[in-house]
């Protein structure tokens, strides 16, 4: 398994406020995907003029209660074998938020990842 992106990630129930600030911290939207999963989440990728990214995301108002707080941080990780890292987090002791679900687009496959200690991992390999 090979980790093709890696970068913070805020998963709220309320994504503009977040997005305002580090827009006004110098990040600019790069790309918003809508309509993630059952969740129907919405997905936010800022870049700012160094390359740092930030994924924000935001589950429609009648899945949100799945999240254990307002907000949540996480780490985003791409990977090119989803089942492979699936797996090894499992292993680890990290549950799926979505019980043992995936959230799969045309582009893409993912899955909220908790670890024992309570941080998320959001897993996501790209479908070329």
């Amino acid at each position: 398994m090979k980790i093709t992106t890696f970068n913070p990630q805020i998963i709220t129930k309320n994504a503009e406020p977040i997005q305002r600030l580090f827009e006004e911290l110098g990040f600019e939207r790069q790309h918003t995907k809508t309509q993630i999963g059952e969740m129907d989440v919405t997905g936010i990728q800022l870049r700012d003029q160094n390359g740092f990214k930030l994924d924000i995301s935001q589950p429609s108002s009648e899945s949100s209660d799945i999240l254990p707080a307002e907000a949540m941080i996480g780490i985003r990780i791409n990977v090119d074998n989803f089942d492979e890292a699936y797996q090894l987090l499992t292993a680890h002791g990290f549950r799926n938020i979505y019980a043992d679900k995936t959230a799969i687009t045309p582009s893409s496959r993912s899955a909220i990842m908790i670890a024992p200690s309570g941080f998320a991992i959001n897993l996501v390999q790209h479908i070329k």
